[in-house]
């Protein structure tokens, strides 16, 4: 019998306190000191989705509009769904388990071929001006948003979900073979701050105060 497993892009110097496999996806809910904070969470796990079609803004994954306008993005249950141009979007499952993928053509799963990574707490955007140019806190725009541009010089997907102070919070994804470096870059960054890697149960408890 074969065992199939699954490996994030990406791993922590740090000691899992507690893990679980789930959908062949050895999943670390929580690392040993933690502390209280900013966290950097892999969630590499998670099912990402593209949707293209020439009527994109009709299709509704799980039941959530798509927005309407590029750059635009919706969180709701736990479903991330972000408009990325005329044609296409991007959807994240956020609750850690494997949804039933949609039959339809329009859908491409995309989770094994990209990391997947959140920052979280009051200095996430302190964090990030060392990484990118981009305006995470733009006030002109309500989040959850979306940006795809640069982070470390690395192209992304990159989604302010929170500005709100200590609940601050950034999800991004690029291809899986940033993953090592990218990780190594956020850590620097953030080491002045206190950065530290946290498990999934420390993201799902701050998406569900959101």
């Amino acid at each position: 019998m074969v065992e199939i497993r699954r490996y994030s892009p990406v791993s922590f110097k740090a000691s899992a306190k507690r893990s679980e496999v789930r959908d062949n996806w050895k999943v670390v809910l929580e690392y040993e000191g933690e502390g209280k904070g900013p966290h950097l969470v892999d969630l590499s796990h998670m099912t990402r989705l593209d949707v293209q079609d020439a009527n994109v803004g009709a299709i509704t994954p799980f039941g959530v509009t798509i927005p309407e306008v590029p750059g635009e993005s919706v969180l709701k249950d736990n479903v991330l769904i972000n408009r990325m141009n005329r044609i296409q979007a991007s959807v994240f499952c956020l609750d850690g388990h494997k949804p039933e993928i949609p039959k339809e053509s329009a859908y491409t799963e995309t989770t094994e071929v990209g990391m997947c990574l959140a920052i979280i707490g009051k200095e996430v955007f302190s964090i990030l001006e060392k990484l990118s140019s981009l305006d995470f806190t733009d006030p002109a725009r309500k989040a959850p948003f979306l940006f795809q541009g640069p982070m470390s010089h690395v192209p992304c997907q990159i989604i302010t979900l929170s500005k709100d102070g200590a609940k601050s919070g950034v999800l991004f994804t690029a291809s899986r073979g940033y993953g090592k470096d990218m990780v190594h870059a956020i850590m620097d960054a953030g080491a002045e701050f206190g950065l530290k890697p946290a498990g999934e149960e420390k993201f799902s408890s701050w998406i569900a105060s959101l």
